[in-house]
């Protein structure tokens, strides 16, 4: 059989690119040569990171599919030698990563990239990482992360696209677009994996792993439509998240995996497990061991056992005895062996041989930077930046400043750190002949709680023109399983950052972290603030652009900033009650002992803190000014099957060329379930010269106005809509239109 197998791969090997028709004869041809164990090893994959001798045997045996986190070309190679000529099927094995923001050039993480609300780029950015990571054989990326966060205690808040179905949605197709290309048989493009399905960015308290429950409504309109959106681009595959919502965890849910997903949305691509989730049945209480948890898993629709080996171990015993049928493995065999198909392992096994490497290339590097500069939100400015000709001495310090693997953030597996530019590199570099700098690094790392170098800081700062403090987070601190009860700035930054404001000179700060963090203080300490977010390998060269004004700020916020930790979850689209906030609310030394209600009234708010954001979704500066002005609706009343048209005007009131994000809300008081006070729903950057002026045209089609209604079914529903136009989710200019049926 294993010889016929190989003649047949040889045979596949001069089709041309293929057919779906074509993708599926050839997965019943293998499917019909396969023994039981061949199928059951279709079934598993494996951590790489281990005994290579080990892995070879197992290879040999046909006991595994996938490997994941072996990152040398030759050993990729070695190991694919194995499974097609001494592996009984002969099928090659597809390698896999966590990719998630860069693979050797690493991106800033994707809540920075978020704030760039640029589709183009990140498709850009993201067909670069498909290039790096096919050069030495991966061809399976774990990516994107698409969980709306609401709660920035979670530390993966970091790796998704902030608290916005729509700009979530968006933001996720374009990786899958970039990963995968036009042709996922490209020897270039990689498969994409949508993952966490679903609602793991809901876990209770921000900790990781933990329980969720979300109601069957908020699945549909708040968490299912970034994977939604990703299965109508053509994603490759899907992951299940840990997490179990209202008692059922995800990896073993029948109605998620299989009616939800490959019913109702059509997918028919395939599902793995996250790492160890199928074995995680037994401590969630739904498995009293893996066999049964295998069968769980299995015949709710998870095709792939990340690393718990329950199907490896209990798959054959299972079929034996009857409790799993023969069919029920050969879909999931089929599923695994199509994605095999579609990404053209049986024509080009073997890594790639790239006549010219395009890891850290020019172009790789520029697109980085790029990203790195859009993805940055400038959070105050009071004229400091950017940096004026006539400043003649600048005092960089801060732990940030020089932290070359922290601020590659979290997932930046592959990322080298002698390849990261860091600020205080790229000011050297970059800083004009004539500016004196003095470099100062008082704390070492961010979490130092040392303050005996502060005196000396201070006496460097009082000689300085401007003060330019590197702070954030390091690395560590955000990511999986990373979550903090404590969002201030760690260590003594704050206190750094009071000792340098006392100096009197002004003070711009710049933040990078891997979440928005409690920072109401250190704005009004400083003259200016950028967030930078962990903006990856290109960070410190994006961060001088921005700084000295070769680059303009146009980030914006892709999450609700609180202003204590007592606020969240704290989200911009929250739905209408019955007492709404009037936004006054929150001082509570104003609030007399007797009577408090005469003051106070009766609104859902705290004693002891303004219901109003930090900072708002959607909101950052400019070093110029934008005016928008003459909105009209084009069609004020649409039908289910038109888009609500409208236009703009959009005007740089300023003296130096920048870069616009103009954003759509809509929103209605009346619907059959309560809604959200505003959702977005469109936007589009644009840039303008200093005095030039543009006219959008931005559209809204119906069906994006669609929710689950009161019985329960999707849809849209007839009603009065307001639609703001803006700059944030905060004011902006106001119109109206109609749906009807």
């Amino acid at each position: 059989m294993k010889r016929l197998l190989i003649t047949l791969l040889a045979a596949f090997a001069l089709l041309p690119a293929l057919a779906q028709d074509d993708v599926e004869s050839r997965v019943e041809e293998l499917i019909f040569r396969m023994t039981l164990d061949d199928k059951i090893g279709q079934l598993h994959q494996i951590d790489g990171r281990t005994d290579l001798g080990k892995v070879c045997d197992m290879i040999r045996k046909g006991q595994i599919s996938s490997i994941m986190n072996i990152v040398d070309a030759a050993v990729i190679d070695s190991l694919q030698r194995i499974a097609l000529e001494e592996s009984p099927a002969g099928i090659p094995i597809l390698f896999s990563r966590d990719i998630v923001h860069g693979f050797k050039t690493i991106l800033p993480i994707p809540l920075g990239q978020a704030a760039s609300f640029d589709d183009a780029l990140i498709r850009s950015a993201a067909r670069n990482t498909a290039l790096e990571a096919t050069e030495i054989g991966i061809k399976w990326a774990f990516a994107p992360m698409m969980d709306i966060a609401r709660d920035p205690r979670w530390g993966r808040i970091a790796e998704g696209f902030g608290e916005d179905p729509y700009l979530a949605s968006r933001l996720a197709v374009s990786v899958v677009e970039g990963y995968q290309g036009e042709d996922l048989s490209d020897e270039l493009s990689m498969a994409a994996c949508a993952k966490h399905f679903v609602a793991y960015g809901a876990a209770e308290g921000g900790r990781d792993y933990n329980t969720t429950y979300v109601p069957l409504r908020s699945l549909y309109d708040t968490y299912f439509p970034p994977f939604k959106a990703c299965v109508d681009a053509g994603v490759a595959s899907f992951m299940s998240s840990f997490n179990d919502n209202d008692g059922v965890p995800a990896t073993g849910n029948k109605w998620l995996l299989s009616e939800v997903l490959r019913e109702d949305w059509g997918f028919q691509g395939m599902v793995v497990s996250d790492w160890g989730s199928v074995g995680g049945l037994i401590p969630h209480g739904v498995a009293g061991d893996k066999k049964e948890a295998a069968k769980i898993c299995l015949e709710a629709g998870c095709d792939m056992d990340m690393m718990s080996y329950s199907y490896l171990n209990h798959l054959k015993e299972l079929i034996a005895e009857g409790s799993v049928s023969m069919q029920t493995l050969d879909e999931a065999v089929r599923r695994v062996l199509r994605l095999k198909v579609r990404l053209g392992l049986l024509e080009k096994p073997y890594t790639r041989k790239a006549s010219e490497s395009v890891i850290y290339s020019e172009a790789v590097l520029e697109t980085a930077c790029r990203l790195a500069e859009e993805s940055s939100v400038l959070l105050k400015n009071d004229g400091v930046l950017p940096i004026a000709e006539e400043v003649k001495t600048v005092l960089v310090c801060g732990p940030m400043a020089d932290a070359a693997y922290d601020q590659l953030g979290t997932w930046a597996l592959d990322g080298d750190k002698t390849h990261t530019i860091t600020p205080i590199a790229a000011i050297r570099r970059e800083l004009p002949s004539d500016v004196k700098l003095i470099y100062a690094n008082p704390l070492s790392y961010p979490r130092a709680q040392s303050s005996d170098d502060f005196k000396a800081l201070k006496k460097a700062a009082r000689k300085a023109d401007v003060i330019i403090a590197f702070v954030g987070e390091e690395q560590m601190m955000s990511g999986e399983a990373h979550s903090l009860s404590n969002l201030h700035l760690q260590g003594q930054q704050s206190e750094m950052l009071e000792a340098l404001a006392s100096c009197g000179k002004p003070l711009v700060t710049v933040i990078m972290a891997g979440r928005p963090l409690v920072i109401g203080s250190e704005l009004e300490l400083s003259n200016a603030v950028l967030y930078m977010w962990h903006p990856g390998t290109m960070g410190g060269q994006a961060a001088y652009n921005l700084l000295w004004g070769l680059s303009n700020p146009s980030g914006k916020l892709p999450v609700t900033f609180p202003r204590n930790e007592g606020q969240i979850p704290i989200y911009y689209n929250h739905k209408h009650t019955s007492h709404i906030a009037k936004g006054t609310e929150g001082n509570l030394d104003s609030v007399p002992r007797e009577k408090p209600q005469s003051v106070m009234g009766h609104t859902s708010s705290y004693l002891d803190v303004a219901p109003t954001p930090l900072l708002p979704f959607g909101f950052g500066l400019s070093y110029t000014t934008f005016e928008l002005s003459n909105l009209r609706v084009d069609n004020p009343v649409i039908s289910d099957s038109e888009a609500v048209v409208f236009y703009v005007d959009v005007k740089n009131t300023g003296d130096r060329e920048g870069c616009e994000v103009v954003q759509a809300y809509v929103g209605r008081k009346t619907a059959s379930t309560t809604r959200p006070m505003k959702e977005l729903k469109a936007y589009e950057r644009v840039s303008l010269k200093a005095g030039e002026s543009k006219t959008l045209r931005l559209e809204i089609p119906a069906e994006s106005l669609a929710f689950c209604r009161k019985d329960m079914s999707w849809g849209t529903e007839p009603g009065n809509y307001v639609l703001t136009v803006g700059t944030s989710s905060e004011g902006g200019l106001r119109s109206y239109f109609k749906l009807e049926k």
